[in-house]
């Protein structure tokens, strides 16, 4: 075990945390809940950091990783969904995406050819715009201005659209990957 193991351990055990504070009666308790979703989202950084730069890599820490970060996104726009029904098609459409490119990388793991759907520059940039989208969700409430709503609303959609857009790249590298064989 690992220090970058134990990171992305952290945003796995942050998950139930975020839940908890979202639904919670205290006050503040939407912002404890962006606040600990960011932390896990800044956790995803963090655990590729340490192990590139301490060579802390690790066949299971390569498996857990991608898992931990599908987990916290999927989990949390699943419960964002239940308390704005108005995101189940994006949503609906993120989970897709993520299911079809991991099926995508282990088809062309499969073929030795993992390398063709590494995750790339847009890959990021959608991450990115998905996590500031969702802690804009989890913060907004009754007393927000209608400008977190649209951060989180239209964020999360911009995070669709390069999330379908990355997705028919990845396809389109496979495909072409495969024809030249």
């Amino acid at each position: 075990m690992n220090v970058a193991n134990l990171v992305t351990y952290l945003r796995l055990l942050l998950i139930p945390a975020v839940i908890a504070c979202y639904f919670a009666s205290f006050p503040y308790a939407n912002l404890w809940a962006a606040i600990f979703f960011g932390i896990a989202s800044l956790s995803d950084w963090l655990d590729g950091y340490l192990a590139r730069k301490y060579e802390w890599t690790s066949e299971f820490g390569a498996f857990l990783d991608p898992v931990a970060d599908k987990l916290l996104v999927v989990i949390i726009l699943i419960m964002l969904v239940s308390v704005y029904p108005i995101l189940i098609v994006a949503t609906g459409i993120i989970i897709a995406r993520e299911i079809l490119i991991s099926a995508l990388r282990e088809w062309m793991a499969s073929k030795g050819k993992r390398n063709v759907v590494a995750v790339a520059y847009l890959g990021k940039v959608k991450t990115t715009v998905q996590m500031v989208a969702i802690i804009a969700l989890l913060l907004f409430n009754e007393e927000s201005a209608q400008l977190v709503w649209q951060v989180g609303f239209y964020g999360i959609h911009i995070a669709v659209l390069i999330s379908v857009y990355s997705m028919a790249l990845y396809f389109n590298n496979a495909w072409s990957s495969l024809q030249e064989d």
